[in-house]
């Protein structure tokens, strides 16, 4: 059967949100822990590998390469992605690429090096990653292409298609979502110019829907408010029309403004799967053909878990409000107190439901007031949006410590109890 995932994922058991953070919670703690080998074997050699090349010397916006493509390593594996794509994002710079210069290994002399590594599967994307000018290939061919609400409708219309397809093998191919996904991403792939050569390289459908979703898990990684007054991304739609290159790293820390950008490429990776999987479907029923290696159709395409399921896309506008709304509390709670925190916290929650932040530091406003079961509740929220994630949306603080963070509230209110003193809380930690 073709590897290709629907972009409404099956739900036939109807899970608890408790069995859901617990079964999150066991494909993350080898990460929590530290102990690589239980992820694949040879993680921990191919992590020592990129450190002996000097990546923990290289900055790397939020930190160090090293830190940088272990964590995009992390949070493809959590979302599922087959090990090739994986072991892409772990090395998806090596040769240098279009948006960073951290050539770490010679791309004239080092791919027998790298592929030694990682096998042809996996060198094959990460050389691919690294010649294609990406910032056009995804920003100026795809995601500018479409307005937000131009998304929403392709993405309704393209559920129903979908499902018509599977369900009654119907195939329409006039649809308007149809026809300006496949002007974008024909069939036969894309057409791009190398950034060093110019020479004309053909990037298959599935291949660029892979470096789109790579580049969600690129971006959540490594963007926070910085590049903000970087880019001047005043308007919260990420479109790197700004220079500010006066900016002083680290900046202020607050989150920053990247997630309406990454739910447009969300919600149009979700228009390529499901036009991947009905262009399947039909030749299938056709021809009886149900896998075209020449395609890329052996590489299997996952839906992150983020915005729903790709489902969704977020207002530039309520993301804003979301994240200054979520700042006044953190920041300026003596203010206002805990019920102007409660009220804030609510409002960023109901503007920007997709990250988990937000819910975690209400639990604590609510263990604060003894409101255990709406702390749970809460908490048990958070630390699955951020386990989806794999990776921060508020960068002061370490994903790890979030999460650990956040597994304290959880227990705490399960215990229905809370420090009563400032010592009680600094002595927290343990978690079962």
């Amino acid at each position: 059967m073709p590897s290709t995932s629907s972009a409404t994922p099956p739900t036939p058991s109807h899970p608890t949100t408790h069995h859901v953070l617990q079964a999150l919670l066991d494909s993350s703690r080898p990460f929590l822990r530290g102990e690589l080998q239980y992820v694949d074997k040879n993680l921990p050699n191919l992590v020592a590998v990129l450190r002996s090349v000097g990546a923990g010397e290289c900055w790397h916006k939020h930190g160090s390469f090293l830190e940088h493509l272990v964590d995009i390593y992390r949070i493809l594996k959590i979302w599922k992605a087959q090990d090739s794509v994986c072991l892409c994002g772990l090395f998806h710079s090596a040769y240098s690429n279009s948006y960073v210069n951290l050539a770490i290994f010679d791309p004239s002399t080092g791919r027998d090096v790298v592929r030694g590594h990682v096998g042809d599967a996996a060198e094959r994307l990460i050389h691919l990653f690294c010649v294609v000018p990406r910032q056009p290939l995804i920003h100026d061919d795809l995601l500018f292409k479409y307005t937000d609400s131009e998304i929403v409708e392709h993405l309704a219309a393209s559920e129903v298609s979908l499902k018509n397809a599977k369900e009654k093998g119907v195939f329409n191919e006039d649809e308007a979502w149809r026809n300006k996904i496949r002007g974008l991403v024909p069939e036969n792939g894309h057409t791009v110019k190398h950034i060093k050569t110019g020479e004309d390289v053909l990037v298959s459908r599935r291949v660029l829907a892979i470096f789109l979703m790579m580049t969600m898990a690129d971006f959540s990684d490594q963007l926070y408010g910085f590049q903000d007054v970087l880019f001047e991304n005043f308007d919260g739609r990420l479109e790197f029309v700004g220079n500010n290159n006066v900016a002083l790293w680290p900046g202020n820390g607050k989150p920053g403004l990247w997630l309406n950008s990454i739910s447009r490429m969300g919600a149009i990776y979700s228009l390529i799967l499901r036009e991947e999987e009905i262009f399947v479907e039909q030749r299938k029923r056709v021809s009886g053909i149900e896998i075209e290696t020449d395609r890329d159709e052996d590489i299997e395409l996952v839906v992150p878990p983020v915005f729903e399921h790709c489902s969704k896309v977020l207002g530039a506008k309520e993301q804003i409000e979301a994240r200054d709304l979520y700042w006044e509390a953190v920041c300026d709670d003596s203010k206002g107190g805990q019920e102007r925190a409660e009220e804030l916290l609510l409002g960023s929650i109901e503007k920007n439901p997709f990250v988990g932040e937000p819910h975690v530091v209400l639990a604590q406003v609510y263990l604060t007031k003894g409101r255990f079961e709406e702390a749970e509740k809460e908490a048990e929220k958070g630390l699955i949006l951020m386990l989806q994630w794999s990776s921060p949306w508020d960068k002061r603080m370490s994903w790890e410590g979030w999460i650990a963070w956040g597994r304290v509230l959880w227990m705490k209110a399960k215990e229905q109890s809370w420090p009563q003193t400032s010592w009680g809380v600094l002595n927290l930690g343990l978690v079962k």
